[in-house]
């Protein structure tokens, strides 16, 4: 199985041809090694960090113990935010390392979290992925072209080819089809939508707000199977984040998550903001996911300086950029090169404190 993004050679290859690509040129190598920076700083930092609250719970479901309602929600959303920072460092490394050397990839990640629909969410995950399965499973199946239920269909078996992508797992079929599932249902509200004759352009912020929250709802308990070693332990975990096995809301409140308290978390993080005992996560999920909602991407923030290949196909979403997040856009200049400087020791310290580290793309 490949790993990573999937890139269209239409798009890259040209630049080889282009002699200039050949040439040093320092903005490229300033770009590259800011979004290259950028990208090893959230895989080492945040996700590697936030995986300590996530790998135990799952662990503990797949044995058999229950979580409860709030000991499930921490590593179902420990877990997202892990798969979110891993995969979109991931990402800025290819992109920067690419840069350095003259080459523009195509953008690949695209603030997915923000995302007001299902459709939205695939259209900014793994792009290159998405428009792999659209372009050579979809479209080949028939597409949209043949009335709905056919339509319907194309999308589940896109779908399940897609989770099977990832692995050959029930977990990784199940999270496909859910997904197409997911797909289907908000292609049929569209399709109501519109017979009842509103305008699918036009829309408040209470729509979108409320689009929003189901889908990220909606994207987590996907993540759920995903990240599973069984079937089981998918269920007890959802069953967890239901309620069924309890809620336990006191004891989290008053600072005691029994269930992490004995799951031997051990977060390698050293700043102040990273957890470093089990009721932190409290702090650090709410930290984690007001950067992946409310803050621009590496691409939006450098814009300026085209970091990527069609980098202007951002979406519009419930964050769009502000004025001020406008104005502190990237330019090479002495106070972001501290910036950076600082970024890769803060990296060197926690990889040379803690070693071990995991890509979990790496294995798809």
């Amino acid at each position: 199985m490949i790993a990573g993004p999937i890139v269209h050679h239409k798009e890259v290859m040209p630049q080889f041809e282009d002699k200039s690509t050949y040439r040093f040129n320092p903005e490229n190598m300033a770009v590259g090694i800011t979004i290259f920076s950028l990208g090893l700083f959230k895989k080492v930092i945040f996700a590697d960090n936030i995986a300590a609250y996530a790998t135990p719970v799952f662990t503990a479901a797949s044995k058999g113990i229950e979580p409860t309602l709030v000991e499930a929600w921490v590593g179902a959303l420990a877990y997202t935010l892990q798969l979110y920072f891993d995969f979109s460092g991931y990402s800025d490394m290819a992109i920067g390392i690419a840069r350095m050397f003259g080459i523009k990839l195509p953008i690949n990640f695209n603030s997915p979290y923000k995302a007001i629909s299902i459709s939205d969410f695939w259209r900014r995950w793994h792009i290159t992925l998405s428009n792999f399965l659209r372009d050579y499973l979809y479209i080949p199946l028939g597409g949209s072209r043949k009335g709905e239920i056919r339509r319907n269909l194309n999308l589940l078996i896109t779908m399940l080819l897609g989770g099977l992508w990832h692995g050959a797992g029930w977990t990784f079929v199940f999270w496909g089809g859910l997904h197409g599932t997911y797909l289907i249902i908000n292609h049929q509200w569209r399709s109501l939508r519109k017979r009842l004759g509103h305008d699918l352009k036009n829309t408040n912020w209470f729509d979108r707000g409320c689009g929003w929250l189901l889908t990220f709802i909606a994207v987590v308990i996907g993540w759920v199977f995903f990240r599973a070693e069984n079937m089981g332990a998918a269920f007890v975990i959802v069953k967890g984040m239901i309620g069924f096995n309890g809620i336990s809301v006191g004891e989290a409140l008053s600072g005691k998550l029994g269930f992490l308290q004995n799951l031997n978390i051990q977060p390698n993080g050293w700043l102040p903001i990273i957890a470093t005992k089990p009721t932190d996560v409290i702090l650090f999920i709410p930290f984690l996911l007001i950067i992946a909602w409310f803050t621009p991407n590496t691409q939006e923030w450098m814009e300026r300086h085209n970091p990527v290949l069609n980098h202007n196909v951002a979406n519009k979403s419930l964050t769009d950029n502000t004025y001020f997040w406008k104005t502190i856009r990237w330019e090479p200049s002495n106070v972001y090169a501290l910036i950076v400087s600082a970024l890769i020791l803060i990296v060197l310290k926690m990889i040379l404190d803690a070693p071990e580290s995991e890509f979990l793309y790496f294995n798809f």
